[in-house]
């Protein structure tokens, strides 16, 4: 008999389902790839993995499954369905994602139908308590319970202050899983924050950062888009990022630009200079190349990713922080 209570908290394998339009393809894998280990081989519309995150954390994922069972053949499967066994005042349904191999509407109704029969339990199609997910998958049959993302970066979509080419609440909240995959006992700091949306996404989360920017307006504005979602307004300063002397685990900078120049490549250079006195890994953010700036400030790139809007392109870099040896050996 299992008791899917004991069983959410005991299984040590998952699969998430994800989504992303294809403008943000490279970002979403670079983000799975942190939070889940998941590969380029893995980039379907599922991926299965012994790491268990929220599924909320992601702007892309959709539903994470506890997996009860795992089956090479349906008759397998329907075999140990028997002996899921839920709680008397328990409902449940099942339902078929359609992230694994295709069936017509029908066909997936059926499915759901002869698994469900099989459990002692109550079906309710309209709100259960549980929704066990059914899916097809090239290694066989998984059975498992559902827990969908929430979308808590929708509601920060409309915030108070904003520019219009600043970061979406969704390509914050990638970068902040990006630099911080693993949060607990992580701090950031974002130096240049802009309105705020890399702080606001990191905070939701629950990981300390401080922020920090040049422009009195953009600080403003920032401290008003805190306090609109609850959040102390203080954790933003204003100044020039080269005096700060603030440390934290990790960095996101998203580079200065307007619309009609961007940062001559000696500011550039001496912004990531300091970056690397605040922290020894960054997330970095530019609208154009600077793969040869990162190399001479010291930092090695470990993964280089490209989202767009529009025509307005985004370059991002994962960098960590080479050592003095490092950079002796690499001046010599």
């Amino acid at each position: 008999m299992m008791n899917t209570s004991k069983m959410n908290t005991t299984t040590n394998t998952f699969l998430y389902t994800f989504a992303c339009h294809e403008s943000e393809q490279a970002l979403c894998l670079l983000e799975l790839k942190r939070l889940l280990g998941m590969d380029e081989a893995g980039a379907s519309h599922f991926y299965v993995t012994n790491r268990c995150i929220d599924p909320s954390r992601s702007p892309f994922l959709k539903m994470r499954l506890d997996i009860l069972l795992m089956s090479s053949t349906l008759d397998e499967l329907l075999e140990q369905t028997g002996s899921i066994q839920l709680k008397e005042e328990q409902s449940f349904k099942v339902l078929y994602l359609k992230e694994g191999k295709s069936y017509t509407y029908e066909e997936q109704r059926k499915l759901e139908r002869t698994v469900g029969i099989r459990i002692q339990g109550t079906a309710k199609m309209k709100n259960p308590d549980i929704t066990l997910g059914l899916i097809h998958i090239d290694s066989g049959w998984v059975l498992g319970v559902c827990h969908e993302a929430g979308h808590v970066w929708l509601e920060h979509k409309n915030k108070p202050n904003n520019y219009s080419t600043g970061l979406s609440s969704r390509v914050a909240r990638a970068l902040v899983n990006i630099a911080a995959p693993e949060p607990s006992g992580v701090s950031i700091i974002d130096p240049c924050c802009g309105m705020g949306n890399v702080l606001i996404e990191a905070l939701s989360m629950g990981i300390p950062i401080h922020g920090n920017d040049i422009n009195p307006l953009a600080v403003q504005g920032a401290r008003v888009n805190l306090r609109h979602y609850g959040y102390d307004d203080t954790l933003v300063t204003l100044g020039d990022m080269t005096n700060l002397e603030v440390k934290a685990d990790r960095a996101i900078l998203d580079l200065p630009y307007n619309v009609c120049s961007v940062l001559p490549v000696e500011e550039q250079l001496k912004l990531l200079t300091h970056l690397g006195k605040l922290a020894d890994e960054a997330v970095i953010v530019s609208t154009e190349p600077i793969g040869e700036q990162l190399e001479q400030t010291g930092w090695e790139v470990r993964d280089h990713v490209t989202t767009s809007k529009g025509s307005f392109v985004r370059e991002i870099w994962h960098c960590k922080r080479r050592s003095d040896r490092a950079m002796n050996e690499l001046g010599d």
